[in-house]
């Protein structure tokens, strides 16, 4: 990520106009973004009214684009997941997506583990939108959302041969520990603000079968 995008990566979001209340509309979320290709597009929580585009967001995703997402072969959302993926509380759960235009082209997303300081996070950008920067500017937005709301630390799991993902995790400028088992790596990430140089600090655990 250059000087330009670690810049813009870094708008803070992490001070709300308002207070932030569950199942509220976090309207400070949303904002216009300026991709490498030059491109502007729009970043903004996820609504419900969002369904029929998650829908056909999914369905221009590759084969590989959705395993490395859900870790199988998932063509198609079923009703029940569509409902989960879109009815979030913006607090606990909270789906960011990049759209352009009417379509969306990236979404991301993150669960708060029940109870703790820790969210689940995960992302993923359509094929024909990739090595724009998406995923960075998701991590970095979702990130400023969770401070916000009192979440310190992400985690996250991806497949060994994810390697745009573990590429965003690696240059978020985040404190980064990972350790691999099975295939998967297991990825934490210290939610501080990013530092000037923009690299992260990566630890690595002892791999286990």
């Amino acid at each position: 990520m250059n000087t330009r995008e670690r810049s813009q990566a870094r708008v803070d979001h992490s001070a709300p106009a308002e207070p932030i209340v569950p199942g509220l509309f976090p309207n400070e979320l949303e904002t216009n973004i300026i991709v490498r290709n030059g491109a502007t597009l729009h970043l903004r929580p996820i609504r419900p009214s969002d369904d029929t585009k998650l829908i056909a967001f999914h369905g221009r995703l590759s084969p590989d684009s959705i395993y490395r997402r859900y870790f199988s072969v998932h063509p198609v959302l079923s009703n029940a997941e569509v409902v989960h993926l879109t009815e979030v509380d913006y607090v606990n759960r909270l789906a960011l997506v990049i759209e352009d235009g009417d379509e969306l082209v990236a979404v991301g997303r993150y669960d708060r583990i029940p109870s703790t300081p820790t969210a689940e996070v995960a992302f993923v950008v359509r094929d024909d939108y990739q090595h724009l920067g998406l995923g960075h500017r998701l991590l970095a937005a979702l990130a400023d959302a969770a401070r916000a709301r009192d979440i310190t630390s992400f985690r996250a799991e991806t497949l060994f041969e994810n390697r745009a993902m573990m590429s965003v995790f690696r240059h978020s400028g985040f404190p980064m520990t990972s350790s691999i088992s099975c295939g998967e790596i297991d990825v934490s990430l210290a939610i501080d603000p990013v530092d000037d140089e923009g690299t992260g600090h990566e630890v690595h655990a002892e791999e286990t079968s």
